[in-house]
């Protein structure tokens, strides 16, 4: 079996008056998380680990932090992009384990619902997603939202399953086109696709 590995982190200082966005789902909390997307620092984390496990380059050099078409932007794009990198190179997800580092909010109430938001974005059962919240004891970044994944990947065998992959990004590029429209729209700026590669750098 043709097996990979990739390890993933982010991390985002909490700010008052914006969203709180974890693993997809949205929070109530007092303060989201500063960032020039939305800030969602799981999604973040996965994808890179995705990305660096197929040796693709990090989630920076596909969607630079100051490009304007990215402002406020929903994470699950990134996602989807390091998902097609690893089916180009002819790779699934098997399982993902991550860790958030954080002293508010909670994640036990929440980490069944984000279980399943994740392992729909990766397209795997929610029994092979693990989300684990740690406390930031002794580390001095009670302000601060970390991530850290770590996912493994098998070789596709079967021409089937590829096909059946292609589909699931197929609908996943069909909601990336409905959320560069409304970032046009509340923008005015022109957004193109992201997997133009005249963007990689």
């Amino acid at each position: 079996m043709d097996i990979r590995i990739g390890y993933g982190w982010d991390s985002h200082a909490f700010k008052a008056g914006v969203p709180l966005k974890i693993g997809g789902l949205a929070i109530e909390h007092p303060q989201g998380l500063a960032g020039h997307s939305d800030g969602d620092v799981l999604l973040h984390a996965i994808t890179d680990a995705l990305l660096g496990a197929v040796s693709a380059g990090d989630i920076g050099s596909f969607f630079p932090p100051g490009d304007p078409r990215w402002k406020d932007a929903d994470s699950s794009i990134f996602l989807n992009l390091a998902m097609e990198e690893i089916q180009n190179a002819g790779y699934r997800v098997v399982n993902v384990d991550t860790t958030l580092v954080l002293d508010q909010p909670k994640i036990g109430p929440v980490a069944a619902e984000m279980r399943e938001r994740v392992a729909e974005l990766l397209g795997i059962v929610p029994s092979n997603v693990g989300i684990k919240a740690k406390t930031p004891e002794g580390l001095g970044a009670d302000n601060v939202a970390q991530a850290h994944a770590v996912v493994l990947l098998e070789r596709i065998e079967d021409p089937g399953e590829l096909q059946t992959m292609s589909a699931v990004m197929q609908s996943q590029r069909e909601l990336e086109d409905v959320v560069r429209d409304l970032v046009s729209q509340v923008h005015g700026v022109p957004v193109r696709a992201p997997f133009d590669t005249d963007d990689i750098t």
